[in-house]
């Protein structure tokens, strides 16, 4: 008997997929049996592609910049990955963008840039694929929060409301959805290593504090916020509608 945390057949869009936590979760959904289809912006993604084909997959990437998504913008890489893999089953909405900078001096530009792509372009892709799922009666989506979902952090006004707001748009689609067959569900990684961290881990004082706080007494690895995603896109998950998963190695526990 299969298990039901086997994605075999199914097709995955992971936004930002080409590095970090995206790149440890479409490695994950690929390992787990989907075929996979990467967006990206600045890293490349052959390297991304060629571990998903590795595994005997059906890898794709499109290049999108989301800070100036567009509704006509997000229906065409819904689109390429539905044309790429043959459909769409499962959206993860991951890539996003951190500003550091005391809030007295923020620019505006930089709040709505923020904004525009951790919250903005994660509304129109769900928008995009959620129409389709919901036609047809069946759909994983899952939104990539934060720890900052919960907490306000420092020096992060936008990126913070953004992580508070997405867990707002998870439970909110999850009302209308969940009838429909479409499980809308999202992550709150904790203190991860990837670029969004590196000024963090950098700073000797910073990341001393963070790791004395955070109770497994690391950062995580990209690849270990992926069991959350596998398990959310998958059947063992069938009667998960709006929940958080938390994987931060206790810190909301402190």
């Amino acid at each position: 008997m299969n298990s039901a945390f086997d994605l075999t057949g199914r097709r995955a869009l992971v936004t930002g997929g080409a590095t970090g936590i995206g790149e440890g979760i479409a490695l994950g959904l690929a390992a787990a049996g989907a075929d996979v289809a990467v967006t990206y912006r600045s890293h490349e993604p052959e390297e991304t592609l060629a571990r998903i084909r590795a595994e005997g997959r059906r890898g794709a990437a499109v290049k999108a910049d989301f800070t100036d998504l567009d509704q006509a913008g997000a229906e065409e890489v819904v689109g390429f990955a539905e044309d790429a893999l043959g459909g769409l089953d499962i959206l993860v909405n991951n890539a996003g963008i951190i500003h550091r900078e005391d809030s007295t001096g923020l620019a505006l530009s930089d709040w709505r840039r923020v904004l525009s792509v951790n919250l903005d372009s994660v509304w129109l892709l769900t928008q995009a694929a959620g129409r389709r799922m919901v036609d047809r009666g069946a759909g994983r989506i899952v939104i990539v929060s934060s720890v900052l979902g919960s907490q306000g952090g420092l020096r992060v006004p936008a990126y913070a409301s953004s992580k508070h707001a997405v867990i707002g748009l998870t439970r909110a689609l999850c009302n209308e959805w969940a009838p429909h067959g479409v499980n809308v569900n999202a992550i709150a990684p904790g203190y991860t290593a990837t670029d969004n961290t590196q000024a963090l881990r950098d700073d000797p004082e910073r990341s001393r504090a963070l790791l004395e706080r955070i109770p497994a007494g690391r950062f995580a690895d990209p690849s270990e916020i992926a069991g959350a995603a596998v398990f959310l896109a998958s059947d063992a998950a069938n009667y998960c509608h709006g929940s958080v998963v938390t994987v931060d190695g206790g810190w909301l526990a402190r």
